[in-house]
């Protein structure tokens, strides 16, 4: 346990450090600030006369300016953009050391290498986390000074409920991507696939077949796809815990077994 400890916080000053930590917060924070916008626009009979796009868009998603409809935009920001931000974050944490030429270091020391890996999974973890509860306290802080209405049906514990799962489910699909920077052994191949997995999850979810690919499963639970949640079954949420699983199995098998040139 000590050792796990000793990792924990090696990965914990090396992050919180890094000049990336802020730059993701400032990303990430745009959400409920665009929210925001989008509620101020919407509460401007004259503005949403000029903004005709942004109108069109708020009939069909039935968004109106209360909080019920602000916080499922920023629960789908997590399910859309979380797979963005939140792949950013799992390719800098495990391929910096490929990078940097700190890999070889690291396995050097006398921890274990599966507890190394686990560490990065718990400050990845943990970091999007903290970008989740700093955008839902931004956005209680832009909702507040923009006197947002209420909505009759808006339930904040089924809310809290919905953006904690989609999350939790945007997270598990960091694991690939840990893999990805390992066996890349650097950024480029994990940015990659998270660019695929972006535009594969928009294309397929559209074609009405998002519910099997697991990168598609957040962005439909969030209700970014309308209607195509009701599609979500138990087989879709098992691909995606598979597609984790293994991501994490295969990233701990590589670092401890691959032949590490550097």
């Amino acid at each position: 346990m000590s050792g796990q400890l000793q990792a924990l916080k090696a990965e914990l000053i090396k992050s919180q450090y890094a000049n990336i930590l802020w730059i993701t917060f400032i990303a990430f924070g745009l959400a409920p600030v665009m929210g925001g916008v989008f509620m101020l626009i919407m509460t401007n009979p004259d503005a949403i006369a000029l903004a005709g796009p942004l109108k069109a868009k708020s009939d069909v998603m039935h968004f109106s300016a209360d909080w019920k409809s602000y916080f499922e935009l920023l629960t789908q920001a997590i399910g859309v953009g979380g797979v963005l931000v939140f792949g950013f974050i799992a390719s800098w944490i495990f391929g910096r050391e490929y990078s940097e030429g700190t890999a070889k270091d690291l396995l050097a020391l006398p921890t274990s290498r599966t507890q190394i890996i686990n560490a990065k999974f718990f400050i990845y973890g943990g970091w999007s986390f903290a970008l989740v509860i700093s955008n839902l306290l931004l956005g209680l802080l832009i909702g507040t000074l923009l006197q947002i209405s209420d909505a009759q049906s808006f339930s904040l514990a089924s809310y809290l409920f919905d953006n904690f799962v989609t999350t939790v489910l945007t997270i598990l699909l960091g694991t690939p991507i840990a893999f990805f920077a390992i066996w890349g052994k650097g950024y480029l191949a994990p940015l990659g696939v998270v660019a695929l997995a972006l535009v594969f999850s928009q294309v397929i979810a559209a074609a009405g077949f998002g519910y099997y690919f697991p990168w598609s499963v957040p962005g439909l639970f969030s209700g970014a796809g309308g209607i195509y949640k009701a599609q979500l079954n138990s087989m879709s949420y098992t691909i995606l815990i598979l597609t984790s699983f293994a991501g994490y199995v295969a990233t701990v098998f590589f670092w401890k077994l691959a032949d590490q040139t550097k």
